[in-house]
């Protein structure tokens, strides 16, 4: 089968010299739930912002559902029909404050709909049912006129999934979803995106800071360090101590979280780990501590 998602050898150096993304190979199987974590600036937003093509990279090659999102320093010419199946959830939530919440969630489907429409923001019935539908599924369509700004933040992020389910998406990348949520919001964001992926067999990549999180929701966790994988395997595997091992004194920053992740209670368990997956890279713990 081929994967929802391959990188291959991808590197990204920022102007000050800081090497955000370092020899990244990775591939992601369709209809995968996969947490990404690291502490900051260990590199998760990057990578997530080059799996969209929102970012070129140095070197290296991006792909996803077979197609080329970036290669060796470019990014693909048809970028936007094959964002067209990315959707992608930010932090801040990306919504038009002004605009009803229904139609920011109909922003979704403006690559499927004639020029003049999206441009004066005009859907059919049929559009509008499509919209709602998502809103129900994410549990406030009751906020359908109400100007995205009296929203609360958790509601603002579930209206930001429901606008990538509108737009047909095959693949979601959440760029730390619950960072500034509190836990009860924090838990219906992830069971949310946990429904997506079982449901529509959608693949989704969720970065994070809390690891209790990733162990809740995702069978499998890519754990970046310093713009490195260090670790590709079962969330379940995660303990302090390997973590520790992972990532040295900077392991304090991903387990400080655990009480807060702590009022999670009832989350969504994760599927079996997928028999493929291993204990951490050869030699990379001992190179963490040392880097």
């Amino acid at each position: 089968m081929e994967p929802a998602i391959r990188v291959s050898a991808l590197n990204k150096t920022f102007g000050n010299g800081r090497k955000a993304l370092q020899e990244i190979d990775l591939e992601i199987e369709p209809g995968e739930m996969v947490a990404l974590i690291g502490a900051s600036g260990s590199g998760k937003s990057t990578l997530l912002r080059h799996l969209a093509g929102l970012t070129a990279g140095d070197a290296g090659r991006v792909e996803v559902h077979g197609r080329t999102v970036q290669s060796q320093g470019s990014v693909a010419r048809d970028i936007r029909s094959v964002r067209a199946g990315i959707g992608f959830v930010f932090q801040q939530f990306n919504l038009v404050a002004r605009l009803p919440v229904l139609v920011n969630v109909l922003t979704g489907m403006l690559h499927q709909v004639p020029l003049w429409r999206s441009l004066a923001l005009v859907f059919t019935r049929e559009e509008k049912a499509r919209g709602l539908d998502a809103l129900r599924r994410v549990g406030i369509a009751e906020c359908c006129f109400q100007r995205a700004s009296t929203l609360s933040g958790g509601q603002q992020q579930r209206a930001a999934i429901a606008r990538a389910m509108v737009q047909g998406a095959r693949v979601i990348l959440a760029d730390e979803p619950i960072a500034s949520l509190d836990p009860e919001s924090s838990r219906r964001v992830m069971d949310i995106l946990a429904k997506v992926n079982r449901e529509d067999g959608c693949t989704v990549v969720v970065s994070l800071h809390q690891v209790n999180v990733a162990m809740r929701y995702c069978a499998r966790t890519v754990a970046l360090h310093r713009g490195r994988v260090v670790y590709d395997g079962p969330s379940s595997a995660l303990t302090p101590q390997l973590l520790r091992e992972l990532y040295g004194a900077d392991a304090d920053e991903i387990l400080a979280l655990g009480d807060h992740i702590g009022s999670l209670h009832g989350a969504h368990r994760p599927a079996a780990p997928h028999p493929g997956w291993g204990e951490p890279l050869p030699g990379v713990a001992a190179a963490a501590q040392l880097a």
